[in-house]
């Protein structure tokens, strides 16, 4: 028989502690995420929905975001056990330089929509992390105004070529002059993609209120107050912003961007040159061999051609037609440090997330990113440990495979 006691007020004191009463909103928001889909969740709560919607959707029936989402899902990992982890090193070389994680903060456009602190914050972050930072032509924040919020960090500039050349040679030379040492050249936007969230939401460049988006800016009133009190909100590279993004796009880019401008970029450009939105092993070698120092694998989140290739799943034949002479990176679908983890096991050299740290700005600015880029180095760490390896560099295929 069980003997039945009362407690005592000692032992009742000891089991109710509740947690000291954070003032601050934004750290009480944060402070409940554990996870970068816990910072989706507190982004779509805090932001209108066509700016959610801009940073969350992709093109069509959103088939390419959802199937790269998929393939992480299916990795499956083969630990080997037994081995001392406790000092554990993330770092990799990228591109010459040491980053202390094997992944980096994309470029992403209209950055200072999804929270006023924008680029500036999301680069600050990347130099005390001690990870490069890719800033758009997209971007809000000007190539000088970037180098000037952080001064040490790895900086790189992607560049969108236009039908005008002009501008684009003044980009590659402002970005030389700001210390930017690598150039990014998206190849994989020769017009826009049909991304329909915001087609349905009437997303313009900046933002109309309509009765919709007052009715939700209502349900949103810091979000407004925030543009409203800062800097007018426009495409710092672009001198015309007026409309769609798609208009934009199809009004300002080249649609006969071919090799013959990769050749020219290259003899004009003296750093690290990557080629973003190769999603082919043929592809690759093409752009390797015209100069590029990495090729980026990637589908643009989804968000240009549906049905696209999944980026993950063609590290494999990418790497074995260009690994020895081209550094690989790889995006889309990135959720967590153990995505990172398995595509750097595939093979790629790093990842490159998006979307996981501007779901962290839309949930808290500046600490937000912070918030994010912590959730993924620590995934990056335990899954390490938990594979048993202690460096990057000792991730193999054999740690992976996927699941059918």
């Amino acid at each position: 028989m069980v003997e039945r006691r009362l407690p005592r007020p000692a032992e009742l004191r000891t089991l109710l502690r509740p947690r000291p009463f954070v003032w601050d909103a934004t750290q009480r928001r944060l402070a409940g995420a554990a996870s970068i889909a816990d910072l989706r969740a507190i982004a779509r709560r805090r932001t209108p929905r066509a700016v959610f919607d801009y940073t969350d959707g992709a093109a069509d029936g959103e088939l390419s975001l959802r199937r790269a989402r998929e393939a992480f899902a299916r990795v499956e990992f083969h630990p080997s056990v037994l081995h001392d982890v406790a000092d554990v090193d993330t770092g990799r070389t990228i591109l010459g330089r040491r980053s202390a994680q094997p992944f980096g903060l994309a470029p992403t456009g209209f950055t200072r929509m999804m929270h006023h602190e924008g680029e500036r914050a999301v680069v600050s972050v990347a130099g005390q992390a001690g990870i490069p930072y890719g800033l758009s032509t997209l971007g809000t924040t000007t190539i000088e105004e970037v180098a000037a919020a952080a001064p040490d960090a790895r900086r790189w500039f992607q560049l969108y070529v236009w039908r005008d050349r002009a501008p684009a040679k003044d980009l590659v030379a402002r970005a030389a002059a700001a210390g930017f040492d690598t150039l990014i050249l998206t190849v994989d936007t020769p017009v826009a993609g049909s991304r329909l969230r915001d087609v349905r939401n009437g997303l313009t460049v900046p933002p109309a209120l309509s009765l919709r988006t007052f009715l939700d800016g209502a349900m949103h009133p810091h979000w407004w107050f925030n543009l409203l009190t800062t800097e007018p909100l426009v495409f710092a590279s672009l001198a015309s912003t007026d409309g769609t993004v798609a208009e934009l796009i199809n009004r300002v880019f080249d649609p006969t961007l071919s090799m013959d401008d990769l050749h020219w970029l290259r003899g004009a450009w003296s750093g690290s040159l990557v080629v973003k939105g190769v999603q082919s092993a043929s592809d690759a070698s093409r752009v390797v061999d015209a100069g590029a120092d990495a090729v980026w694998l990637s589908n643009h989140g989804g968000r240009q051609l549906d049905r696209a290739p999944v980026p993950l799943e063609v590290v494999p034949s990418v790497v074995d037609a260009v690994g020895e002479r081209a550094e690989v990176f790889v995006d889309t679908g990135i959720m967590s440090g153990a995505d990172v983890v398995a595509a750097v096991a595939m093979g790629a050299t790093a990842a490159m997330v998006g979307r996981a740290y501007l779901y962290g700005l839309m949930a808290g600015g500046r600490r937000g990113v912070v918030r994010a880029v912590e959730i993924l180095a620590a995934e990056v760490l335990r899954t390490m440990q938990l594979l048993g390896v202690t460096s990057v560099d000792e991730l193999r295929p054999s740690h992976v495979s996927f699941r059918r």
